[in-house]
Formats: C-alpha cells, sequence, structure tokens
C-alpha cells in the first residue's frame, strides 16, 4: 500500500500531470468566459476593453490622445486581442492569458538554478496555483490583472538570481496595473544590495514613460494616477460592507449603479468621508507594513524567508484598505504565495489555506451568485462580509510575522555578547 501511495504521489507531481492539470483548469475557465452569458463574467473584455481597443485602432489612442485609467501598458494586450478579428476579441484574449500564465508556470517548474528553491517545494506551489485558479473561477482570466499575475510570479521567483531582469518584470507589471509595485518595494526592503533593483525599475519607467511622451502623450501618461480618485465605494469593498448590511434592513443606504465607472456602488450617510479617508487609510497601511519590513532587516531577516511576507502584507493591505475592491484583485495573492511555499514550506501553511478559501468565496460573490449580492441577500452578504474578512485576518497573520522575523536571529546574537562579556 505504501509503495503504490509512493507512486500516486509521483505520477501527481509528474511534470506531464501538472500541465495536463494547467491546461484543464484554464481551458473550463475560458469556456465558461466565452459561453456562460447568464453572469457574462467578461463584460469588461467584451464592451470596455474592446471600446478602448477600437478607439485606439481608430486613431484616437487612450493614454496617448486621451486620459486613461490604467497605467499605458496595459494597452498593447487589449489591442493584441485584436489581431485575430474582432469577433474573435474576446476568445484572443484568453489566450493571450493562458499563454502568460503558461510561461510563469514553465519558469516555476523547469527553470531549475534559475529559480531558488527545491524541486518538491516548487511542485507543491504549482499544484496551489492550479487549485487557486480554479477556486477563484473566470476573473482568474477575465481582466487586465491576469496579465500582472504571470509577470508578478516570475519575477519574485527570479529575484534571488537575477535580479536586474526580475526588478524589469515587476515593473512591466506595474505599467500595467499598478499593484506589482508594492512588489518592487518589498525586494527593495527584503534585500540589501537595491542598486539593480531601483536602476532595472528608473530603467523600464523612464523608457516606458519616453516612449509615451514621443508618441504625444503628454501628461496622459500619469493620469492614470488621477483618473480613479474620485471614486466612491465599490459594493465588494471591505469598507462597504456595514452599509450593504444596512441597506438590507431598510436604512438609510443603497445599491446604485455608476454609469460612468461601470461598476455598482453604495450611498448612505457617510459614505463620501469613508471614501475619501480611504486612500490615505491604505498608504499609512503600506507605511507601516515598510516599516515592519525594515525593522526585519535591522533585526537579521533572512531576504529568502523575509520576501515573501513582506510581498503578501503589502498586497493584502492594498486589497483591506481598497475602497473599490474589485473580485480580480484575489489574484494578485497568487504571487507571494506561490513565493512563499517555496522559500518557506509548510510555514507558509496559513496563508496558502486562506488564499484557497478567498478564492472560493470571491468566486461565488462574482460572477456565480452576483445578482442575489445585488438583491442584498442575507445569504451572499454573509459570503461577503467573511471574504471582506479573511482579508484582515490574512493580513494580520502577515503582520504578526514580519512582527517576529529576525527575532530568533536578534536572540542569539544577545546570548552570544552575554556569553563574551562573561568571558
Amino acid at each position: 500500500m505504501r509503495s503504490a501511495g509512493e507512486a500516486l504521489q509521483r505520477a501527481a507531481a509528474h511534470p506531464a500531470t501538472l500541465w495536463s492539470a494547467f491546461l484543464l483548469v484554464h481551458l473550463a475557465i475560458a469556456a465558461f468566459n466565452l459561453f456562460d452569458r447568464t453572469s457574462n463574467p467578461i463584460g469588461d473584455i467584451r464592451r470596455v476593453y474592446f471600446g478602448w481597443a477600437q478607439q485606439s485602432i481608430g486613431g484616437t489612442v487612450v493614454g496617448i490622445d486621451t486620459p486613461f485609467v490604467y497605467p499605458i501598458l496595459a494597452l498593447p494586450p487589449m489591442l493584441a486581442a485584436a489581431a485575430l478579428g474582432w469577433d474573435a476579441y474576446a476568445a484572443t484574449w484568453m489566450l493571450i492569458a493562458i499563454a502568460a500564465d503558461a510561461c510563469a508556470f514553465a519558469v516555476l517548474l523547469h527553470a531549475g538554478r534559475t529559480v531558488s528553491g527545491p524541486r518538491p517545494a516548487r511542485t507543491r506551489a504549482a499544484c496551489w496555483w492550479i487549485a487557486f485558479l480554479a477556486l477563484l473561477g473566470p476573473i482568474a482570466l477575465g481582466r487586465v490583472d491576469a496579465l500582472t499575475v504571470p509577470l508578478a510570479i516570475t519575477g519574485l521567483l527570479l529575484l534571488a538570481t537575477r535580479p536586474a531582469l526580475a526588478t524589469a518584470l515587476l515593473t512591466v507589471g506595474a505599467w500595467v496595473k499598478v499593484w506589482p509595485a508594492a512588489l518592487v518595494g518589498a525586494a527593495l526592503v527584503a534585500f540589501g544590495t537595491r542598486r539593480r533593483f531601483l536602476a532595472a525599475a528608473a530603467g523600464v519607467s523612464a523608457l516606458v514613460v519616453l516612449v509615451a511622451l514621443a508618441l504625444g502623450s503628454g501628461g496622459n501618461v500619469l493620469s492614470f494616477v488621477t483618473q480613479q480618485t474620485g471614486r466612491g465605494l465599490q459594493i465588494e469593498s471591505p469598507v462597504s460592507t456595514p452599509w450593504l448590511w444596512l441597506a438590507q434592513a431598510g436604512g438609510s443606504a443603497a445599491i446604485y449603479y455608476d454609469r460612468e465607472l461601470l461598476t455598482f456602488q453604495v450611498r448612505g450617510t457617510g459614505v463620501d468621508l469613508a471614501s475619501a479617508l480611504m486612500t490615505p487609510l491604505q498608504a499609512i497601511a503600506v507605511l507601516l507594513v515598510i516599516l515592519l519590513g525594515v525593522r526585519a532587516t535591522r533585526r537579521g531577516a533572512a531576504a529568502r524567508d523575509l520576501l515573501p511576507v513582506l510581498a503578501l502584507a503589502l498586497v493584502v493591505a492594498l486589497i483591506a484598505f481598497h475602497k473599490v475592491g474589485s473580485p480580480q484583485f484575489t489574484c494578485w495573492i497568487a504571487a507571494p504565495i506561490v513565493l512563499g511555499l517555496i522559500a518557506r514550506g509548510r510555514r507558509f501553511a496559513v496563508p496558502a489555506v486562506l488564499g484557497l478559501v478567498l478564492a472560493l468565496l470571491t468566486q461565488v460573490v462574482y460572477p456565480v451568485l452576483y445578482g442575489m449580492l445585488l438583491e442584498l441577500s442575507p445569504a451572499l452578504l454573509t459570503v461577503l462580509t467573511l471574504r471582506n474578512a479573511l482579508w484582515f485576518v490574512l493580513l494580520g497573520w502577515a503582520v504578526a510575522e514580519l512582527w517576529k522575523a529576525g527575532r530568533a536571529r536578534s536572540l542569539l546574537g544577545e546570548r552570544v555578547a552575554v556569553q563574551r562579556e562573561g568571558v
């Protein structure tokens, strides 16, 4: 029986098995996205991205000729999705997203010495990522965020051995959707040698800005910084939860659809104040996490142990204190958790399990039962409330780990010093 079990484990960990599971999950998600018209999980791709691509190819380039809600490198994949014709736009987007994930998966499984970490640990991380994608469902491929995750995973995997290339990949990701900039920040704190990171990040950013300016963007190249500052509270965000329950109880709160931003938001007493406070609260949370990371490095925490925890804390802080809280944000945590499972093994079991639960709850809310959420179903509000509470549980775990980071080495140093004094 034992030999049979070991043989089964070896078969499950074989690259052919993992690749088969990877492709099966991706094809299932793509099929759901393309053929489910009830929940229309890729409405943004079919309407918003499609419209931006048509407008840009027609002569008025978003981000160049007009302001753009995303950083400028979000536009190239939107244009590339039109390569096989407008009728195949959504299907081509799926192919691009799957290809991007496949590249990161190949690095994870087959990069050898380029990726630090034993093969069994990388295999476990690959299995976790496949499960995470399956539980997260349609949104895993259905937004521009899907293209930043493989860049983030690849960048984090290469940081220890190819710091300049890794930072360049993360910076490119940040110019598609801002959040990978948090991973660059984590790398700057965790590693002592920062020149390569800074040079790579500055070089990529300068190149992007100079090309955009040469194309005539002017200030539009940075328009993403201010385009969403006036947004209200989107219903999925953690901060919106009290108003959703107030609306469900018939109080002075309600859900409304913002036709300009194409999102469902909440209105009610105190909403405007909360919306105004969220950005500074998010900035404070990020700053505190960074300070904890700096403290850990000064206490001797090893970069290999510190980086995944710090990266996770920063990413979750961005999500937990975000006033938008779109479901696709959940896919961001894949990158630090994959790294953590490789670098820290079982010590990263808690965020790995929480990540899977968060993915499942996110899919239940969107797109599976989103209509019930809009109807303020108590059951769906409970699911959303639990999901939002788990963001703070995950953040609390990461902060606690940051607080402990370097403590053992610091205590060891103190004991050595005491012994020397005694001699």
